[in-house]
C-alpha cells in the first residue's frame, strides 16, 4: 500500500514503483484524483493477476468540502463556476439541523452522475477528455451506496469561516466503489442551495487497510536501499482476507499449479463463490470458483507457479 502524495496521478505512482523495483506488471486498484492523497493499494508481480477481486472494495475518506462557490471539475483543481444570481443562492452559515438534513438526504443507495472531468468511458473516450474539448455529454445516473457521510468535528464547529465568503466544512465518507466524492460535495452544496466543491480530499481505508498500514515513495526508496523490501511487501493473502480459504495437501498444491480442479467434501459455499487456495505458511497459490454441481474448486487464477 502507497500514500499517494498530493500532484502525482496514480499512473505516476505506478510508474515510479516500476522503476524503483525494476519490475514491469505494477497496477493499482482504484485511481485517485492528483490534487487527492492517501491510500493506494498496489499490486506487483503476479499479484496484480488480484485486481479484479479487489477493485470493487469499499472505500473510506476525509474530504474538505468548501460550501460558497462550484467548479467545473467538482474540485479546488478547476475553474470557478459564476455565481447564480444573489435571491437563488444561500451565503450560510447553516444550522446544525440545515446540515444534518443534507447529509441524511446523502446516505445509503443514491444514484450519481458521474462528473464530466472523470475517466469514465463514454462511446469509447474518456469523459475528461470531452470536458477538455469543451464538449458535455449526457451521462447516465450510477447507483452507489453511502455507508456513512458525517461531520469530523464536534457539533460546535461544524462550519470554518473562510471569511471570504466561503465556508469549510470537514467530512469523513464510506462508501462503495465507484462513488465520486467530489460528485456527494457538489450534491450537499445544492441541498443547501449553495455551490461546493472539494478543497481537499485524503482517502484513509480501502477495504480492510487503513492508512497507518500504507507507505510513501521515499520509504520505499529507503527500504530498497536497506534491502529489506521485504517488510513492506505483504502476503496477497492478506489482501483477499474477506474471501474464505482452503489449505492444500501437496497433490491438491500439485493440481492447482497446473489450473487442475480439486473436490471438495461437504463444502457450504455458494455456487460461484470464490475460495483462496493456500500452500504452507498461508502462501496465497489461486483464487478458485467454487462448483455446486461438480463439488469442486477450478483454480480460474493461479498466481503461485511451480517454482514458488
Amino acid at each position: 500500500m502507497i500514500d499517494k502524495p498530493a500532484g502525482l496521478t496514480s499512473h505516476d505512482v505506478v510508474d515510479r514503483l516500476r522503476h524503483l523495483l525494476r519490475e514491469r506488471r505494477v497496477g493499482h486498484t482504484g485511481t485517485l484524483d492528483p490534487f487527492a492523497t492517501g491510500m493506494l493499494v498496489i499490486l506487483v508481480g503476479r499479484a496484480t493477476r488480484l485486481a479484479q477481486f479487489l477493485s470493487g472494495l469499499e472505500k473510506e475518506y476525509e474530504a474538505v468540502i468548501r460550501l460558497g462557490y462550484s467548479t467545473d471539475t467538482g474540485d479546488i483543481t478547476g475553474k470557478r463556476i459564476p455565481d447564480p444570481p444573489e435571491d437563488l443562492r444561500a451565503t450560510g452559515p447553516w444550522s446544525r439541523e440545515q446540515i444534518e438534513a443534507a447529509l441524511e438526504n446523502l446516505r445509503g443507495e443514491i444514484d450519481q452522475v458521474p462528473p464530466m472531468y472523470s475517466a469514465k468511458k463514454q462511446a469509447g473516450k474518456k469523459l475528461y477528455e470531452l470536458a477538455r474539448q469543451g464538449q458535455e455529454v449526457e451521462r447516465k445516473p450510477v447507483r452507489v451506496c453511502i455507508h456513512a457521510f458525517e461531520p469530523i468535528k464536534s457539533p460546535g464547529e461544524l462550519l470554518k469561516d473562510n471569511l471570504d465568503g466561503t465556508f469549510d466544512f470537514d467530512v469523513r465518507v464510506a462508501c462503495s466503489a465507484g462513488t465520486y466524492v467530489r460528485t456527494l460535495a457538489e450534491d450537499f452544496g445544492r441541498r443547501l442551495n449553495v455551490g461546493a466543491h472539494l478543497a481537499e480530499l485524503r482517502r484513509t481505508r480501502v477495504g480492510d487497510f487503513p492508512i497507518n498500514q500504507a507507505k510513501t515513495l521515499e520509504q520505499v526508496k529507503v527500504s530498497l536501499a536497506e534491502e529489506a523490501l521485504g517488510m513492506i511487501l505483504r502476503n496477497p493473502d492478506e489482501a483477499l482476507s474477506r474471501l474464505s480459504f482452503v489449505d492444500l495437501s501437496a497433490e491438491e498444491l500439485s493440481r492447482v499449479r497446473n489450473g487442475l480442479d480439486i473436490r471438495v467434501e461437504g463444502a457450504t459455499w455458494s455456487d460461484g463463490e470464490w475460495v483462496r487456495l493456500r500452500a504452507e505458511h498461508g502462501h496465497l497459490v489461486a483464487v478458485a470458483e467454487f462448483s455446486a454441481v461438480a463439488g469442486s474448486l477450478h483454480p480460474s487464477v493461479v498466481i503461485a507457479g511451480e517454482q514458488s
